[in-house]
């Protein structure tokens, strides 16, 4: 995996583990003063396939 891979990959679960850090779990996982960290873990969620996605692209390339 590239570095560039890598940085981002590392920085996508900061997020993700920042944001379940910050959720406020006795208000419920739904609750509306909750959504705006559930849409960034979302969000880095969708950053990891991306970026795993690319990689294997950039494999099958090397392959060729």
């Amino acid at each position: 995996m590239q570095l560039f891979y890598k940085i981002f990959l590392a920085l996508f679960v900061i997020f993700i583990g920042f944001n379940l850090y910050r959720m406020e779990w006795n208000l419920g996982f739904w609750h509306e003063e909750n959504s705006k960290f559930i849409l960034s873990i979302s969000a880095a969620i969708l950053g990891i396939i991306v970026i795993y996605v690319l990689h294997t692209m950039s494999r099958l390339a090397q392959k060729k």
